[in-house]
């Protein structure tokens, strides 16, 4: 399963505040459902998206170290809060503040993500912005894709650290109801 070979073009695409996109992945982040306004947003179809790998849209600019935390963080039963930058399929890109959760049957068993998106905060991209630079110069120093990974989720621990803070408490303190707290 690869990654998008879309080039990005560097227009930035919105959808609105009001608008949650919402997909769903089998165990192996295959899409098995996306609602109206990820297929706009993406410029995708549904006959384009459902059966491909949920990585189809990722864009160049997301650290690989930030999504290695994201499985790991589901993989392990947990859901998760996350700052993502995603690729449409004309090139576009479009930010996310992503909740992803793992859907389980009555008896525990995994049966996949459930994902829904929202518009993050124009302050909360610029911050997170700088944060992914840094992650992706880190990656950039490593030709093997697992060394740059381990290093990418190092820089980003030490960056937490350095704050004080989880992943998950430095996408909270980007809200406007995380800021004012």
């Amino acid at each position: 399963m690869r990654a998008s070979r879309t080039a990005p073009t560097g227009v930035e695409r919105r959808f609105g505040d009001d608008e949650l996109i919402v997909t769903k992945t089998d165990p192996r982040g295959v899409i098995t459902y996306a609602n109206e306004v990820f297929l706009r947003v993406s410029a995708l179809t549904e006959a384009e998206i459902v059966g491909q790998p949920h990585n189809i849209i990722r864009h160049p600019g997301m650290p690989r170290g930030v999504f290695d935390l994201l499985w790991e963080t589901l993989r392990s039963g947990s859901e998760m809060f996350a700052y993502v930058v995603n690729l449409a399929a004309d090139g576009a890109h479009y930010w996310v503040l992503a909740h992803v959760t793992p859907s389980v049957d009555a008896h525990g068993k995994l049966l996949g993500y459930h994902s829904n998106r929202r518009v993050p905060e124009p302050a909360a991209v610029a911050a997170v912005r700088r944060l992914y630079d840094e992650l992706l110069a880190v990656e950039a120093r490593h030709s093997r894709p697992a060394d740059a990974v381990k290093a990418s989720r190092a820089a980003l621990a030490a960056q937490l650290a350095a704050a004080g803070q989880t992943y998950e408490e430095f996408v909270w303190s980007l809200t406007p109801e995380g800021a004012a707290a």
